[in-house]
């Protein structure tokens, strides 16, 4: 029998560039202070950079994940960005590194594969999912990509006016215009989700802990959790998961319980610097461009027509909605080989878009307080409870 007590931390969104330790630094000593720490590496990084890649995307600004995580799950929307090259240069950099990686590979087949590692005796087994696209960064027999939950798309009238159906809103290179009277929809494919609990229950009978991550959710929307979102995690446990987490929306989501077993349905961002987002920052982009800087009028313009908020100036490494300051990580208690309690640890992004660890009195309590709102706006069946600094979930 396993025995002792562990702690399992697991971050949200991670994209770092310039000065990569300054934006770990609030976040550092808790991840010291826990025993597994995992995370989403939401983009990829390469080696060197051409004359028009991003200067800060080389796997350099990937060091302060060495001896901080033990894996990274690799299957969001960005992992494709950088093409091949991207991909083979970031799965080598964690292997070189020992931080073991899932959700995302060379080829559909090592994409799919299960992430395996003991600490303390204690067996993990972890798979990750791309469940919202694009589809170009998916994973097949001739290319590497993420791991998938394949779906269907479509823009559905809430009236009787008829609208458009669209195919994939992150294939698009300009943002467009979502009209107010329709709702955006994902039909899971039958067969992807059976295949999805195929491998979890395959997976089971191999490690203590199984962990399974999916990238959802509407990205910029608060407090929304889509009904096939909420089914697919559902499966997941239903397949033999202990715990799902997942990320993407750039926002927190609340938690719900189900069988027992605790879903985060959204971490919003862990360390994230996104200055091309922001049309505030002023700062070498790649080797002969700037960022955009000043007031980018247009660009914004076009951002409050998709997501319906302005950046705000006085976040320019971090223009992601107002809300989004407010962000969690999931805390995992592990006793005698099992997930025995589940927690969150509140978190706050600064205006220098640092990510910190706040207590309750100086600066918890409004991650709380953002944390109920949003899961009774959401209607999921979890209350919160303070335990310390530390913040308990408990099924009503």
């Amino acid at each position: 029998m396993k025995q002792g007590r562990m702690s399992l931390i697991f971050g949200g969104d991670i994209s770092i560039g310039e000065d990569p330790f300054k934006y770990f630094s609030g976040v550092i000593p808790m991840l010291e202070a826990a025993d597994v720490r995992m995370a989403q590496l939401e983009t990829p990084y390469v080696k060197t950079v051409s004359e028009f890649a991003g200067v800060h995307m080389t796997t350099s600004a990937l060091a302060p994940l060495t001896g901080h995580f033990d894996l990274m799950t690799v299957c969001g929307n960005h992992f494709y960005d950088l093409g091949e090259t991207g991909v083979k240069d970031t799965l080598e950099w964690l292997d070189e590194h020992k931080i073991a990686h899932a959700g995302g590979g060379n080829d559909y087949k090592s994409a799919k594969e299960p992430a395996f590692f003991e600490k303390n005796r204690v067996r993990f087994g972890v798979l990750g999912y791309n469940a919202l696209g694009p589809k170009s960064s998916f994973a097949n027999e001739t290319k590497g990509g993420c791991a998938s939950v394949n779906f269907t798309r479509a823009m559905i009238p809430v009236g009787e006016d008829v609208s458009r159906h669209e195919n994939d809103t992150y294939d698009y290179k300009k943002p467009i215009h979502i009209d107010s009277d329709v709702n955006i929809c994902n039909f899971p494919d039958a067969s992807s989700l059976m295949s999805m609990q195929s491998d979890i229950s395959a997976l089971r009978p191999h490690c203590d802990v199984l962990i399974v991550y999916f990238h959802k959710g509407m990205v910029h929307k608060p407090v929304e959790v889509a009904d096939h979102e909420r089914m697919m995690c559902r499966m997941a446990i239903d397949a033999g998961a202990d715990v799902v987490f997942s990320s993407h929306s750039h926002l927190l989501r609340g938690c719900e319980v189900y069988k027992g077993k605790t879903i985060y349905h959204g971490l919003n961002n862990f360390v994230m610097w996104a200055p091309g987002l922001s049309p505030f920052y002023k700062g070498k982009k790649t080797k002969t461009t700037e960022f955009s800087s000043g007031g980018g009028e247009e660009w914004v313009k076009k951002r409050v027509e998709r997501f319906g908020f302005i950046p705000d100036i006085e976040y320019p490494t971090y223009p992601f909605h107002p809300d989004s300051i407010y962000t969690i990580a999931a805390k995992c208690v592990i006793e005698d080989g099992m997930i025995a309690e589940t927690r969150y640890i509140p978190l706050l992004v600064n205006k220098e878009g640092i990510t910190n660890v706040v207590g309750r009195l100086d600066g918890g309590q409004a991650v709380f307080d953002y944390m109920v709102k949003i899961t009774e706006g959401a209607g999921l069946n979890v209350r919160y409870e303070w335990d310390g600094d530390e913040v308990l979930i408990i099924e009503k």
